[in-house]
């Protein structure tokens, strides 16, 4: 599956991205500090720069993901999407 975090313009050079995880009100991480965590460490990747990729799905990834973007020189400094997935 192939979550899309799409960003339109920003003027900071290298904008921070982050994914999380949402799940029965615990927040993990999923993507952070330019690396996968957890369990997503071998079967999750980043396209594009910021659109996650989770491999073999199951039930267990049924969730809300949060994208977040931190872009310090812009005039919104800081971002963020929710996507909710249901794994059937």
């Amino acid at each position: 599956v192939e979550l899309s975090c799409i960003i339109k313009s920003t003027i900071t050079p290298d904008p921070r991205i982050e994914w999380k995880k949402i799940r029965n009100g615990e927040t993990s991480y999923v993507f952070f500090d330019n690396k996968m965590q957890g369990d997503f460490v071998t079967r999750a990747e980043i396209l594009s720069r910021t659109s996650l990729v989770i491999k073999n799905t199951t039930r267990m990834d049924t969730a809300t993901y949060r994208c977040e973007v931190a872009a310090p020189l812009d005039p919104k400094t800081i971002d963020e999407i929710n996507i909710q997935l249901t794994v059937q």
